[in-house]
């Protein structure tokens, strides 16, 4: 419900008022009620009056809207019962707090009005001290859960945006990270923005399946997304001599090429035991680097997982850095054409690459050309 702050915290942290004077709306059908009513409230607050349940509920509705409802059960027309139901309904007015007032001096009017959800009942004629300080009591709870409602706002808004700011710090820690490599390699150019959308790409269209759907949530893909640029970090740890050879690795140089996946991996973890606590996307870039050059058959490195043994988000990266690696210019080669790249990958079903995410890359081929040609060098 929308309606005027009426208390704040100063600097020193004391609670001040902010407020004009609170608003009272009483409805009653009878002029003489609400003359004695209006006689007793008006010098403590602003107060409006109806005399019938539709007119209340436009006053109710309209701003600045009543802090509290002195509300007649006996009207013709629409009753006090039927107007409480009509203020409840309406987001706008739900939270004011309403008094009914009546006549019948019967427990189970006052329990039927109190179950509905009035905060109080009081009987005719009126007691004007016990009025004024029932009146008192509920405009004071009603400041009160106001203020907690504020805070708890307050409280939820600097959440999400301290929230936003770890993951921009994330997000730039990341790129910073990953452009160390590409300084060391720098003929990968925007290889790390084209294979974040790879994986994105790739992780979305896998969620579809019920075989990858537990695996592969919101916050998954997101998390997954964030972490590939540094699946190949350990490249820093090449020597210029291999990594920039123009042509075909030695034995010997391969071996050595190798290694960046396990240099990547140990760099991350090295970084994840700095942490005071856990950092996911951490883990799961460290899975990454670790992984990303295994294949479906085994015959990949570092360690020769096969199959299901390599994580699904080193499964992802294998096919987004394939064909990248494909499609994009390098010192030893020369790129090739989306639609040949296209099928190298098809033809690597289930010996390189795991014959699933292979469907979900073919399905989505599209959005990969789309990807390349946004993120050219």
């Amino acid at each position: 419900m929308r309606d005027n702050k009426s208390i704040a915290i100063n600097q020193q942290g004391v609670t001040v008022s902010t407020a004009s004077p609170r608003t009272i709306l009483i409805v009653d059908d009878s002029p003489e009620n609400l003359a004695v009513l209006n006689d007793l409230l008006c010098p403590r607050y602003r107060v409006r009056v109806a005399t019938s349940g539709a007119r209340a509920l436009q006053i109710a509705g309209a701003s600045p809207y009543p802090d509290l409802i002195l509300l007649d059960v006996m009207m013709p027309g629409m009753d006090g019962y039927q107007v409480f139901e009509h203020l409840r309904a309406d987001p706008d007015t739900r939270d004011i707090p309403v008094i009914f007032i009546t006549a019948m001096n019967s427990i189970e009017g006052e329990m039927h009005g109190l179950e509905l959800g009035a905060v109080d009942y009081i009987t005719k004629p009126i007691v004007p001290p016990l009025v004024l300080a029932r009146i008192h009591t509920q405009l004071e709870l009603k400041q009160a859960r106001d203020w907690l409602r504020d805070q708890n706002s307050y409280l939820e808004a600097e959440i999400e945006k301290r929230m936003a700011e770890n993951e921009l710090i994330q997000e730039v820690s990341i790129r910073a990270l990953a452009h160390l490599a590409e300084i060391r390699d720098p003929e990968t150019g925007n290889h790390i923005r084209r294979t974040q959308g790879y994986v994105q790409q790739l992780a979305t269209e896998l969620r579809k399946s019920a075989k990858f759907a537990p695996l592969l949530g919101e916050r998954q893909i997101r998390l997954l997304a964030r972490s590939a640029p540094l699946h190949d970090i350990g490249k820093i740890g090449i020597p210029d001599a291999i990594l920039h050879k123009p042509g075909p690795l030695s034995a010997a140089e391969w071996v050595v090429m190798k290694t960046h996946s396990r240099l990547g991996s140990d760099a991350i973890d090295l970084a994840e035991r700095d942490a005071a606590e856990s950092v996911e996307f951490l883990a799961l870039a460290k899975e990454i680097a670790l992984r990303h050059h295994e294949k479906w058959d085994g015959s990949g490195y570092p360690d020769g997982l096969a199959g299901e043994a390599i994580p699904v988000s080193a499964r992802i990266m294998a096919i987004a850095d394939v064909f990248d690696a494909l499609v994009t210019p390098r010192v030893y080669k020369a790129p090739l054409s989306y639609d040949e790249a296209r099928d190298i990958i098809a033809a690597g079903r289930g010996g390189h690459f795991d014959p699933d995410i292979v469907d979900a890359f073919l399905a989505q081929f599209h959005a990969f050309r789309d990807i390349a040609d946004r993120h050219r060098d």
